[in-house]
């Protein structure tokens, strides 16, 4: 292929995707700038042309981000369903693929008849590119197969017995023989193992696992941990190295123990991984400016690249977080011991000094190694209520509260009008939160999550020593794991637009949205009747946030570069950047090995899967327990908010807990509702009723289903409609204008 001259300008779509084709391996970036001498102010662009081609699914990035067209999957393949997301989108990935890049996602429309497929099951699908690396597939024909083990409650029959599913997606029961029963009891969580073969009409399995009675306190949280496959034994090697540890040398660390450094978590936390303080900045030159110490657990020191416990944390990837029990990623003689910093105890900790400007912008920091004895170990609310003058006399804290509190609120303020001027997203989106009775065997009440500017300090300061990190491990040229928070995709924006002009309200911005733009709209909305709407809308906008090597900045954030340093104990990932930080800047043992870099793609996916599985286990349990809560209340009224609207009618979400379930469209009545999918809403045709996103309604629960965790709700004082009679030349099928099985939609 020809040279270009220098600064001539970009290859054509066409050239550049020649070039990629006839390669006879796969290309990366510097070799394509090589071939047609892309100058470096025009690589932004070149960034963009690439981006666009994934997007169009005409090229594919491999593991070691090069190119090639050998990624792009055929029009028509074989997938397999991996899992149902939390928006209810069925997921699938190719039986047959080949790339060494991880799959691409493939998201499987639904068929409108018959069962959905399920994780596990088969089907050959015409596929669709849609973004970069996302494809939409619709199913030709289903292909024999089912999940090959499902979780469930034992139930006997005459004769063996059968296994319901708890989850609500698989619709049918497995009849389970005499032979293969192992013992189980009614009532019993099961796991059984899906069998060759039906009995009575009906698949069959065995049971390969034993997990207890099913209403034994904590059964949410055990099917959300079997259900998503999170590990919770860890290996004994691992544990073995745990309990040897001992306490971190002081070394040549910093000795930080004069320091009052204070721990600020919720009143349930286990494990204190960071603790602060801050002063004024003594600079002259500083005025009203703050000196700002964020001190984080030296996880590094204990754990050690490539021993048990780093293989054990890389698999689990993070802990994950129950009402009435944690799953760590780290055994609890770490996690909850010498990792832990605990009042009165010396504790190794990895720190960053970092002195800000009155108006919060960062003039400069350091990293260093030391030790450090925390203070005290404080509450949101606690030091909330010191803030607002409120201090408790009687605290056992009271004096550390009445010293630390007015340095900490002052920088704060400070770092929140730099917040502001950045124009960050700022959702205000109401979280819940399950109060257990003392011995964690029950639900208590179900409440709202404050939110003070206690919680906004300390993530502030998180936010703030993330940023540093990042920074110093370019400077240092170490390898970076980013959190990355990549732009909104445009057809989202697009969709996002329509929604707002339904209301009256605009999205700035053009194109070229950014953060800012959903700032100002967010600002402009204020406690408007349509602002929860609105916020829950601009959140399904917004891209995943993942872990990667490669930056991309944090949109959501409107930073250009952003990492976790703040909580190794919990996240691998943080773990990673400790490391990099240890090695790039010479602070001795635990750092990263050189060969680590070529790893990091491949780990900065996986720790991303294992943190959305912590998401949906976690989300799961809670769902559970609510739905265990509200059991007894079948026939109550709740006053609630439509979350979601479909063609087969709404997802509504309970003001009082949150416990969100299905409104079917025949509980509407007789008249027939049309789904308005720009303006998201339902408009009855004869009596023009409407039910759009973001309305209020009073509910009825008709049905609370323990086992499979799902909520059915009603309209009071109004009759479902009945289902018609079939048309004599179509008895024996479906009914004519019947409601076709729901599509899985975002809720």
């Amino acid at each position: 292929m020809p040279r270009r001259r220098k600064g001539s300008g970009l290859p054509t779509r066409d050239a550049l995707l020649g070039f990629i084709r006839e390669s006879k391996a796969p290309v990366g970036k510097r070799e394509i700038v090589r071939a047609f001498d892309v100058a470096a102010h025009e690589r932004r662009d070149l960034d963009a042309l690439l981006r666009t081609l994934e997007d169009e699914g005409h090229i594919g990035r491999e593991r070691n981000k090069r190119f090639s067209t050998g990624t792009q999957l055929p029009e028509v393949s074989v997938l397999e369903v991996v899992r149902i997301d939390r928006d209810g989108e069925t997921l699938a990935r190719p039986v047959n693929w080949r790339g060494e890049a991880p799959p691409p996602r493939i998201y499987l429309a639904a068929e409108g008849r018959g069962p959905a497929p399920g994780p596990g099951d088969r089907v050959l699908a015409r596929l669709r590119p849609l973004e970069r690396g996302v494809y939409s597939a619709r199913v030709m024909r289903r292909l024999e197969s089912r999940p090959n083990k499902v979780l469930g409650v034992f139930r006997p029959g005459p004769v063996g017995g059968w296994l319901q599913p708890t989850d609500r997606r698989i619709r049918t029961e497995f009849a389970i023989a005499p032979r293969d029963v192992a013992g189980a009891l009614p009532g019993e969580l099961i796991m059984g193992e899906v069998l060759a073969g039906r009995a009575l009409g009906q698949p069959t399995a065995r049971v390969v696992e034993r997990l207890g009675p099913f209403d034994q306190p904590g059964a949410a949280s055990l099917i959300a941990i079997h259900a998503n496959g999170i590990p919770t034994e860890f290996p004994g090697d691992a544990i073995r190295q745990a309990d040897a540890a001992g306490p971190a040398p002081l070394g040549k660390r910093a000795d930080l123990r004069p320091l009052p450094l204070v721990t600020i978590d919720d009143e349930d936390a286990r494990d204190f991984d960071d603790a602060v303080w801050a002063a004024p900045d003594d600079d002259p030159e500083n005025k009203d400016g703050w000196h700002i110490v964020v001190a984080i657990a030296d996880v590094g020191w204990y754990v050690r690249p490539d021993d048990a416990l780093d293989r054990t944390a890389r698999d689990r990837g993070n802990s994950a977080y129950f009402p009435d029990r944690v799953v760590p990623m780290l055994p609890e003689a770490l996690s909850n011991g010498l990792c832990s910093l605990k009042p009165d105890e010396d504790r190794a900790c990895l720190t960053v000094d970092i002195w800000i400007d009155a108006d919060g912008n960062k003039r400069r920091h350091f990293f260093r190694r030391g030790m450090m004895r925390s203070a005290a170990r404080l509450t949101y609310r606690r030091l909330q209520n010191a803030a607002d003058g409120l201090l408790d006399p009687s605290d056992p804290d009271a004096a550390v509260l009445a010293a630390v509190a007015p340095p900490l609120y002052g920088a704060y303020r400070s770092l929140h009008k730099e917040r502001h001027a950045r124009g960050t997203i700022d959702l205000n989106l109401p979280e819940r939160r399950v109060i257990m009775t003392p011995d964690r065997q029950h639900v208590e009440r179900i409440e709202k999550r404050p939110r003070w500017d206690s919680h906004r300090l300390i993530e502030e300061f998180m936010i703030l020593a993330n940023v540093c990190a990042a920074e110093t491990l370019e400077a240092a040229r170490q390898p970076v794991m980013y959190r990355v928070h990549d732009e909104p995709p445009p057809e989202r924006v697009v969709a996002l637009r329509r929604y707002l002009e339904t209301l009256g309200f605009r999205l700035a911005g053009g194109q070229a949205v950014r953060p800012r733009h959903f700032a100002q709209l967010l600002t402009r909305l204020g406690e408007t009747p349509h602002a929860r709407a609105v916020n829950e809308a601009i959140l399904r906008t917004q891209s995943q946030a993942i872990y990667s090597p490669e930056n991309l900045g944090h949109f959501g954030l409107a930073l250009r570069r952003y990492s976790h340093f703040t909580s190794p104990i919990r996240r691998y990932a943080d773990l990673l950047v400790h490391r990099a930080l240890i090695a790039g800047l010479g602070l001795g043992e635990g750092g990263l090995k050189g060969e680590a870099a070529e790893a990091f793609l491949a780990i900065g996916e996986h720790i991303s899967m294992t943190e959305r599985r912590a998401m949906s286990a976690e989300r799961e349990a809670m769902e559970r327990l609510l739905v265990s809560w509200l059991a007894d209340r079948v026939g109550a009224r709740f006053e609630a908010r439509v979350t979601g609207v479909e063609r087969f009618g709404m997802f509504v979400a309970l003001e009082e807990s949150g416990a969100s379930g299905l409104l079917p469209l025949s509980a509407l009545g007789e008249d027939e509702y049309r789904l308005d999918e720009t303006g998201h809403y339902l408009r009855g045709r004869r009596t023009g009723e409407t039910f759009r996103l973001g309305d209020a309604l009073t509910v009825r629960l008709a049905e609370a289903d323990r086992v499979t965790g799902g909520l059915l709700f009603a309209l009071p004082d109004r009759e479902p409609r009945q289902p018609r009679a079939a048309p004599a030349h179509r008895r024996g099928g479906r009914p004519r204008g019947a409601s076709r099985r729901p599509a899985k939609g975002r809720h």
